[in-house]
């Protein structure tokens, strides 16, 4: 396997649509509850600062994705927000990684100074793992700021690095 990470371009929305959605079913990671379709996936991913997957040079499959975009705006326009998705059936190979180390040049190559992720899910441990080991300081824990699929909620904890 040959991992590159890259801009995303129109080839790729099928598949980005799809892990997507594949994080967002396992309701565990993403606030989000509506699953993307073709055209609001392209609106979606479109409305983004920037949005990057890793792919499978060997293949040309997409094996993962980030996306970036401000976090606020006006006096906070310069801190920005990102998320991460990785195909279930390549996780545990350093794909996150090259997403979130790719995703901090690509902040501050468009102007932002910090990388903020307001809610990472307290349980998600190879995530939290991941963006320690990378340098970002945790802010603290929100009890219960996250509903699970199943409906038990879940402590988040926001996490920042300057880029």
């Amino acid at each position: 396997m040959n991992i590159t990470v890259r801009k995303y371009n129109r080839q790729d929305l099928s598949s980005m649509t799809a892990i997507w959605n594949e994080v967002v079913e396992e309701g565990a990671a993403f606030p989000q509850e509506e699953m993307l379709t073709e055209e609001t996936g392209e609106e979606f991913f479109n409305s983004q600062s920037y949005c990057g997957v890793a792919e499978d040079t060997d293949t040309g499959k997409v094996l993962g994705l980030y996306i970036l975009h401000p976090n606020n705006v006006g006096r906070c326009g310069h801190i920005c927000n990102a998320s991460y998705a990785v195909a279930s059936d390549v996780r545990g190979r350093h794909i996150g990684e090259r997403l979130v180390r790719d995703c901090i040049r690509q902040a501050r190559a468009l102007g932002f100074k910090v990388l903020q992720f307001n809610a990472v899910v307290k349980t998600n441990a190879g995530a939290r793992h991941l963006y320690e080991k990378i340098g970002f300081t945790q802010l603290g824990v929100i009890p219960g700021g996250f509903r699970m699929k199943d409906g038990r909620y879940e402590d988040i904890c926001p996490y920042y690095i300057e880029v």
